[in-house]
Formats: C-alpha cells, structure tokens, sequence
C-alpha cells in the first residue's frame, strides 16, 4: 500500500470541505480543488481520462484505510448506511452540527425518533467525550457514539449503559456493539428550545396546542422559553421530531444526490448550496481531470 505523508492526506481531506464544494457550486470550478490536488499528489497518479469526481473517489478510498480516517468519512458511513441503507430520504432527514447544550451533535438521524451520532475517528480524543453524551441526553432520545476499532473500549468505559456504541469496522461496515435505550423522558425542555429555531419553536407550541403570545420581539425568547419549561418531554419529542423532518427536509434532494459521486453524497447532504447551483456543481463534477487542472 502506497503509503501518504500528513500534509498529503490533510490535502485529501480538505477536497471535501465546504470550502471546495461551495466554491463549485458558485463557479462551476474551484481553484482551492486544483491547489489541494496539486498538493495531495492525486494529480500524477490520475487516469488520461478521469474527471474530478473520479478523483473524489480516489481520495475517498484513500480516506477510508484506518489510521487515515476523519470526520467527514465517519459522516459518509452514516449518511449511505444508515440514511440512505436503513432508511431513505423521503421517510428520514439528517442533520449536521447540531447545537445541542454546550456540544454541537456531529450526526442526528430523524425517523420515529431522533438519534444522535457522535462520531470519534481514530484521530479524535475522548477527552470531553462524558460531558458531549450527557448534553446530548438532554435532546436526543437515542444517544449513540460511532468509534473506529481502536477506541470501541475506552468508549465503553467513558459512557453510561443507557448509550449505544457502534464501530465503523477496517472494512469500512458498520456495526452495533451496544445498542442505544430509546429514552425520550429524559430530555430537558429548556434544552430543546436552545437548539430549535424561533420559528420551529413557534410550530412546536401551536402543534402542542399552546398559545403563543403576542410580545414585542425582544421579549419573545424569554416568553417561549418559559412555555418551553412547562412541556411535557415525551410529547415535545415527538413534535420536535415531526417539526424538524419537515423544516430540514432532505428529500427534496434526492435527484442531486443522485446524480454524485458516492463519495461526494454526504458532503451535499451537510452543506447548503442553492437549488439553481446544482447543475454548476454537477458539470465541475463531470469535467475532465486535465481540463480541470487549469482552474484557477
């Protein structure tokens, strides 16, 4: 096996940073893309004929090998396993970088229920590890962390029973190790409302059959966060779950996704770009690698 200095797999990594895919999409090329390749050394081993989403490719599988592994290939592995394998887009949603707390939740997956991911790579410590589950447990019926082999056994050690473990195995599968206690009563109502948007906050009490005041704006945080506080936390679960399906509804995605480089799926299901952009991003995608050398 070939074998990658840290500079170049740093460059590998950051050809799937929002940075890179943004910039396509606004462009339809992106000079970072060719600086990254140059640098990653991707460019002298790539086919006569290969465009820029083969190139993706590569380095994904480069990525993938254990010890090489980072954030974004663990956020792969959930977004087309369990997403996208388990279940689908028209009947689940993702989110990315939740504020939960004083954490942001790397992963939460959305169907019946909400399930939290908190993804430690082998590059990761486990450090603030208790303090991210017990911020998550205050959101999330389901608490689960997504380790690499190596770490599986200080997870067990570092996490109450009550939280799932799962390995992302050398061969790149998925597997549950302990499975997560679906706890919805757990949650903190005051907690909930901290993460949500104002006008998700607003959609849950009235589908809960509150009613929202009429304040001035400066006086309406105030005012829903002591609504919040009465919620009984079962049913707030429950509406907080349909509420979010529907505001960060992914579905709408679904031909795009389509139409990517497995290697690039996750990385549209996480970044926002404007539906008129799709079709930039699409042809810088499917443009030949030599051609694309030339972007500046």
């Amino acid at each position: 096996m070939k074998i990658y200095s840290s500079a170049q797999l740093s460059a590998m990594t950051r050809l799937f940073s929002a940075a890179v895919f943004r910039e396509m999409a606004k462009k339809g090329r992106s000079g970072l893309f060719c600086r990254l390749l140059e640098q990653s050394g991707l460019h002298m081993c790539a086919g006569s004929r290969g465009t820029v989403g083969d190139t993706f490719d590569s380095a994904f599988e480069i990525l993938k090998v254990e010890g090489h592994r980072d954030e974004y290939i663990y956020r792969a592995a959930i977004s087309q396993k369990v997403l996208m394998g388990t279940h689908s887009l028209r009947t689940a949603s993702m989110l990315n970088e939740f504020r939960t707390g004083s954490s942001k939740a790397d992963v939460v997956i959305l169907n019946g229920t909400a399930t939290v991911y908190e993804i430690k790579s082998e590059r990761d410590s486990l450090a603030r590890l208790a303090n991210q589950v017990e911020n998550y447990k205050r959101v999330f019926a389901r608490v689960n962390v997504i380790a690499s082999e190596v770490h599986i056994e200080g997870v067990l050690e570092k996490v109450p029973e009550d939280v799932g473990v799962v390995c992302l195995s050398k061969r790149y599968q998925i597997s549950t190790v302990r499975e997560a206690v679906d706890c919805p009563e757990r949650i903190c109502p005051i907690t909930v409302f901290e993460s949500l948007r104002m006008a998700e906050s607003i959609e849950i009490l009235m589908s809960m059959g509150v009613t929202v005041p009429e304040v001035p704006n400066t006086q309406r945080h105030a005012a829903l966060r002591e609504l919040f506080a009465t919620l009984e936390p079962v049913a707030l679960h429950v509406e907080m779950v349909r509420t979010l399906k529907r505001t960060r509804d992914l579905a709408p995605l679904g031909d795009f996704i389509d139409r990517l480089p497995k290697s690039l799926q996750a990385a549209a299901l996480s970044v926002s770009v404007r539906r008129s952009d799709h079709l930039k991003l699409i042809n810088a995608i499917e443009t030949p690698l030599h051609a694309a050398m030339n972007w500046s």
